[in-house]
């Protein structure tokens, strides 16, 4: 395959300084490709941090509106004949784009009149969330509109072996599976802080019960409450303490049911990697990820992680080896996969030792060289345009 550098445009609605796992894994691709020597112009909406008049010709700014429910979020506003002129003007080999919103939408139709080849990066599951926010009649509309949006890009790319399965039942094709990797450097046990867990009430010998994430529905939070009060009765000789790091439209609520919790609200680089390795279990009880970036930070940190099997669990995870999973849905199972870690002392201490061996070995490099790999093939002429599809 070719070696020549290559013009890549990204266009997202997230991007870093945004914190969310959409955002961390296109921050990580956009300059693992600038460092091996490509050109990637991003397209996104303006921030608030941008400077008004910045010239950069590899960004691109639009307006955004502010997405309902996620402060700081936002939608990209539809943009053809803005992309149509730089694109004319400097045309991309190839676009990655990796949310479905109008600016998305934009650039797909755009790209299929310049006849621009397209991968697209199915990053999250949004089709899942209606019916956590009282949508759940828009579910299969949206799902309709997933599957033809993806499906008119030369492929998708998916984060997971469970994700990629059930896209393929729904429909969707031309499904590559590019995965997530880790900063173990950053996310490194050796960040534990003696200071920290001092201010969050916790001897040495206590135990953290930490979860990192956004404090919203769709991350099934009901059952992190429901697991914490159980794991308390069920070990009463231990000193429990749940840490919650993230931010999000449950906080209040939360705070309410779990008065004795701490919230540390968002964190960043080694703040974030202090918080992790500070802890020593891992509940992750969300069933609407596409990957779980935060699973890997954890194994990283050398964390005793609890999750459902699917997504990054599923495929990081050996259950009893490093790390405890629960079959998804299996409430009580996930319960007891927790307790069984704080029960077996010793478990714990070999699996925490091996979450980290394996996490080290997830480095970003080897996942940027395969993204790269996607976008050369989607440039293939025999791929110009999927079979059956027609232009518009």
């Amino acid at each position: 395959m070719s070696t020549a550098s290559l013009h890549i445009a990204l266009i997202s609605e997230t991007f870093p300084p945004e914190i969310n796992g959409v955002a961390n894994t296109l921050g990580r691709l956009v300059d693992g490709l600038r460092g091996r020597g490509h050109r990637v112009q991003l397209v996104r909406p303006r921030q608030n941090v941008d400077p008004r008049g910045a010239a950069d010709p590899d960004l691109l700014l639009t307006r955004g509106w502010p997405l309902p429910g996620y402060p700081g979020l936002q939608w990209g506003q539809s943009s053809l004949h803005k992309l149509l002129r730089s694109w004319q003007r400097q045309r991309p080999d190839v676009l990655y784009i990796a949310t479905e919103g109008p600016l998305g939408l934009s650039a797909l139709r755009a790209a299929r009149r310049l006849q621009i080849p397209v991968v697209s990066g199915f990053h999250t599951n949004f089709q899942q969330y209606t019916g956590h926010y009282g949508f759940g009649l828009l579910t299969r509309l949206l799902t309709n509109y997933l599957r033809w949006f993806h499906n008119r890009s030369q492929m998708t790319l998916v984060p997971s072996v469970s994700q990629q399965i059930e896209l393929q039942r729904r429909g969707f094709d031309n499904l590559e599976l590019l995965s997530r990797g880790v900063d173990s450097q950053l996310f490194h046990p050796a960040k534990r802080c003696a200071a920290l867990r001092e201010r969050w009430g916790l001897a040495e010998q206590d135990i953290a019960i930490l979860h990192v994430g956004r404090l919203a529905a769709e991350k099934n939070l009901a059952l992190l409450s429901k697991s914490f009060q159980a794991l308390q009765q069920a070990h009463p000789q231990r000193r429990l303490k749940l840490i919650l790091v993230g931010d999000g439209p449950q906080r209040a609520s939360l705070q309410q049911q779990l008065p004795e919790a701490v919230f540390c609200g968002l964190q960043r680089g080694e703040e974030l990697a202090a918080h992790y390795a500070s802890g020593d279990l891992f509940v992750f009880p969300s069933l609407s990820e596409t990957f779980g970036n935060v699973v890997l930070e954890a194994l990283a940190s050398g964390l005793g992680v609890v999750a459902f099997d699917q997504a990054a669990a599923a495929q990081h995870i050996r259950h009893g080896h490093n790390g405890a999973l629960a079959v998804a849905e299996d409430e009580q199972g996930f319960i007891d996969a927790a307790s069984w870690l704080l029960t077996d002392h010793e478990g714990l201490r070999r699996v925490r030792l091996n979450a980290r061996l394996h996490a080290s070995r997830q480095g970003w490099p080897a996942i940027v060289e395969l993204f790269e790999q996607h976008l050369r093939s989607a440039m293939q002429p025999v791929q110009a345009l999927p079979a059956g599809r027609t232009q518009h």
